[in-house]
């Protein structure tokens, strides 16, 4: 393959290096850890993927829900390059302040209601890190010092209860616990600590509890895991729960929150407060790498002091100076109620598709957040046919077609969209 010098033609993206030079480059020197779809993207913008070619494929991923606000959503974009000319956006030295980590962890702590209310009304605190999985185990440290520090649990003995299925990220302390056998077969020893129970039943919960349970981790709805609501009642189960025995209730909503549902996160569908909350993707908008764990100021001061935590890129400037302009655009476009309009709309017209199609066996979802399982539990098939017809989609947990559009996405696309669907799913 040639040196990868940006040439000086005309191109749409990085470079014009054929595609076949690109898969060639990623088979010899890069790891095999994703099962890719044989598409590479050249540009996005709003909604949209492009190829070399100018071909476009309506994004129905958004990469997992870190482009809520839509790709390079000109706010952003602009808030990011004004801070690279402007001479603010290279990394800091964490022994030193910036104005821009400062104001943003104001900004983010002030938009999530009051966690942890049986400790007070201290307000909310915000320990920023980079991918998601980071500011998850961020929480397990809070858990566990947790309990104890304030339950009295023997150090190395707290347990964390967490739930069939789960998706959280894929570094050791993670995989450790999670239901998938490819996520963590090979990479032992893994992390001790956890006891997973069925997602939903609040009665295994409950069971499950003992003197060293310390929290509780659960995402308010399922993604990786089959794209699942819980039934009414069960976020509500976990609080009573862990108020009655003095757990640490965090909820994983890198995912779910920041608008995708409806709300501005998903917990307030059942106004269910957690003691702690993980936020990522698109908390950023899609630019930059952020994370973030919050938790009630109290609580935050009693685990992290000097030492006991730090990231290099954790909150750095461009990062920061991202996320405030992506939760800027959350809530000036309005765009958790955008998704649950447009949500309601897109998930009737699939719902609609549904009852004609001999391979749709159940829709489920909230806002832009909507599951396709099929019969035949082979959802891949119609997501490599739904590529073809120039909409991107992916499966989750092997037998549902996940739906999650941009925040941004319109009527238009939404026919386009249901246009295919019918298309991949109807005889």
């Amino acid at each position: 393959m040639a040196d990868m010098a940006i040439k000086d033609t005309k191109m749409i993206g990085f470079t014009n290096f054929p595609d076949a030079d690109i898969l060639d480059s990623m088979g010899q020197f890069g790891a095999k850890h994703y099962e890719r779809l044989n598409l590479v993207v050249r540009k996005t913008e709003g909604a949209w993927l492009y190829d070399m070619a100018g071909n476009k494929y309506l994004d129905c991923l958004a990469a997992y829900s870190a482009a809520n606000q839509g790709h390079h959503h000109p706010k952003i974009v602009k808030a990011v390059v004004d801070a690279l000319n402007g001479g603010y956006g290279s990394v800091i030295s964490n022994v030193l302040f910036t104005d821009s980590l400062g104001l943003f962890v104001k900004k983010l702590s002030s938009l999530v209601p009051q966690l942890g209310k049986r400790f007070g009304d201290n307000g909310n605190k915000s320990l920023l890190k980079n991918g998601g999985v980071e500011s998850v185990e961020t929480a397990i440290k809070m858990m566990r010092y947790y309990g104890w520090k304030s339950k009295g649990i023997e150090d190395g003995k707290q347990e964390i209860i967490v739930f069939n299925n789960n998706f959280h990220g894929r570094m050791i302390t993670v995989v450790s616990f999670s239901s998938a056998k490819k996520y963590k077969e090979g990479f032992g020893p893994l992390t001790p600590g956890f006891v997973s129970v069925e997602y939903g039943d609040v009665d295994a919960v409950k069971k499950a509890i003992n003197k060293n349970t310390c929290g509780i981790l659960v995402e308010p709805m399922q993604g990786e895991g089959g794209m699942y609501i819980p039934p009414d009642g069960f976020l509500r189960g976990l609080r009573d729960l862990s108020d009655k025995h003095d757990l640490f209730l965090t909820f994983d909503e890198i995912q779910v929150g920041l608008g995708r549902t409806g709300k501005i996160f998903c917990f307030q569908h059942e106004n269910v407060i957690p003691d702690g909350l993980i936020l990522g993707k698109a908390i950023s908008g899609g630019l930059i790498p952020l994370s973030a764990f919050v938790t009630n100021g109290k609580m935050m001061d009693l685990a992290f002091k000097p030492g006991s935590d730090g990231s290099t890129y954790g909150g750095y400037p461009l990062a920061c100076v991202a996320g405030h302009a992506a939760l800027d655009v959350l809530i000036d476009e309005k765009l958790p109620e955008k998704a649950m309009e447009k949500g309601k709309i897109l998930k009737t017209k699939i719902e609609e598709i549904a009852a004609r199609s001999s391979h749709v066996k159940e829709v489920r979802g909230k806002g832009l957040f909507i599951g396709i399982e099929v019969n035949n539990g082979d959802a891949m098939k119609y997501c490599r046919m739904l590529l073809e017809l120039g909409v991107l989609a992916n499966d989750s947990h092997g037998h549902t077609i996940r739906i999650s559009p941009p925040l941004i996405i319109n009527d238009q696309e939404i026919e386009y969209l249901i246009e295919r669907l019918e298309k991949v799913l109807i005889d």
